[in-house]
This record gives structure tokens, sequence and C-alpha cells, in this order.
């Protein structure tokens, strides 16, 4: 039996057996996935320079647009982004859901270019990225639109002369993720966020002076049932499926998007897709 057979059989018998009804199904099929919650959350911390206090990042992640998901609902989602008044735009991977097979066209360049951020866009590669042999297509359709590709590097964001980073890493399960090279010759006194799509990357990422990784891939298990949770992650998402997590060994601070779209099955239940708004708050030490 194949994974898509296997959750298939997973889910249903679940559904079978709490006697959730056709029309719960429907709501499952076709109505969740189109819902969008702002998840909104509060990075504190005495290295967020004064000149950074409120500065808002908006991420977004896992759109699989091609999979039950339509440039037309990209659309309405560019708009609620744009209506945050982003000052940092980051996307965590999963552009397409198969960038090989995709009916690639101007218009989702000219959606994801009219996103505005006064201090950048960024991106990195999720596993959806690259495979298919999309790599390429995928980059080249985030450069026309002005989106940084964070592949192992960082960017500096300065203002008023004092500073932050953000880096990036490759994907983990087809990439070649390179932290080390990510946050090289950095000032780890900096405050640093990192930007990978896989979430269970933190237990490395713990070894490394990073304040904060921001990630995706898990859906949020895009199917969970009450006092069960959710019924399959992918890989790289076991651990860390979403919302916050906290490190005794580690000051690092991880938050997993349950992302936009849907993979492998059109479901979600008590799963909403959600973006998720970060603002930052200066504390003094």
């Amino acid at each position: 039996m194949n994974r898509r057979s296997f959750l298939k059989k997973l889910i249903g018998s679940a559904l079978t057996l709490l006697g959730i009804s056709g029309g719960t199904y429907y709501y499952a099929r076709n109505i969740e996935p189109g819902l969008l919650t702002i998840k909104k959350e509060s990075i504190s911390s005495p290295r967020i320079p004064s000149s950074f206090d409120n500065m808002k990042i908006v991420q977004f992640s896992d759109t699989h647009i091609g999979f039950h998901y339509t440039l037309d609902q990209f659309q309405e989602l560019t708009k609620k982004i744009n209506q945050l008044k982003p000052d940092i735009i980051v996307f965590t991977g999963d552009l397409v859901d198969a960038p090989n097979h995709y009916k690639w066209d101007n218009r989702i360049i000219h959606l994801l270019k009219s996103l505005q951020a006064p201090y950048g866009k960024f991106w990195v590669f999720g596993n959806h990225d690259h495979g298919g042999y999309g790599t390429e297509i995928v980059q080249s359709v985030m450069s026309e639109a002005n989106f940084t590709l964070l592949k192992n590097s960082h960017e500096v964001i300065e203002i008023e002369h004092e500073r932050i980073i953000i880096a990036g890493i490759d994907d983990a399960i087809l990439g070649q993720p390179d932290l080390q090279k990510a946050i090289q010759h950095t000032n780890s006194e900096l405050l640093t966020i990192l930007l990978a799509h896989e979430p269970d990357f933190a237990d490395q990422t713990i070894n490394f002076p990073v304040d904060v990784q921001l990630s995706g891939h898990s859906h949020g298990g895009q199917v969970r049932l009450p006092f069960i949770g959710h019924l399959y992650t992918p890989t790289y998402a076991e651990k860390y499926v979403d919302g916050k997590y906290t490190f005794d060994t580690s000051d690092l601070h991880l938050y997993v998007s349950r992302g936009i779209g849907t993979t492998r099955l059109p479901y979600r239940f008590l799963c909403v897709p959600e973006i998720s708004l970060y603002t930052l708050k200066s504390k003094e030490m």
C-alpha cells in the first residue's frame, strides 16, 4: 500500500470510528481549506534594537498552488498580506505542488511581485520546490518577483545603524542545508532569525547562535481529531508540528506555521490555514 492509499484508509477509518457525518466530510474537503486565520505572535528579546521595536514580519508557507489551491485564492492571500502592512515578508517554501507539471505563467510572478515590504522579501526552498525538476523554475519565478533567496546565506537588515540578521538554509530533504555557512561572518550578538522549511531541523539549530527559527512543511498535520491530534506529518516535521516551541538547552524559539494549502490529500480538519504575523519587541537587558 502506497502512502496516499494508507493515508486515505487511515483518515477514512478514523472519521468512521468517530462517527463524523458526511456534512463534516464536506466541511473538511470544501470549507476549512478555504478559511484563513492570522496568527499573531510577539517576539521579545534584548537583542532586538530599539529601532526595530514593533517591526512586523509576515510569514506565509506551503501554498502548494496547483493542488486544490488556485491563483485566484493566492490573489486573495496577497491582498490580505499587504493589508497587514508588513515591514518584512518571508516565505518558507513549497510554492507549487508539482513544479514539473504546473502550467507556469506570468500571473504568479505578478502576484508575488505585488507583495510589498520596505525592508525586503525573503524565501527558502521547500522540498516541493526542489522536487519534480522545479528548482531552477521556482528560483527564477521568485527572483523575478523580487524575493531574495536565502540558500545557506544571510542578509543584514539595518535601521538607524542598528542591525538584525535574517538567514536561511537549503531544503533539508532534497537540498544541502549548511547552517554554519548560512551564518558565517555574522555577529553572534545580533538577533538572528533563521528560515528553515522543515521544523525538525531545529534539533540542529540549537547548536548555533540563532534566536528564532521560522518553519512550515508540517501543515499542522492538516487533519486533527479531538483527543487524538494530528494523524500524519511528513519527514522532518514529526517532532515539531504546530505553533511555538522552546528548548531547555538553547535560547532558540521555533515557530511552525500550518501553512496555506494542502498536499497529498485535499482536506483540513480542525487545522485552519494561517498567515503568521510576528511583531518584534525590544526588551531592555
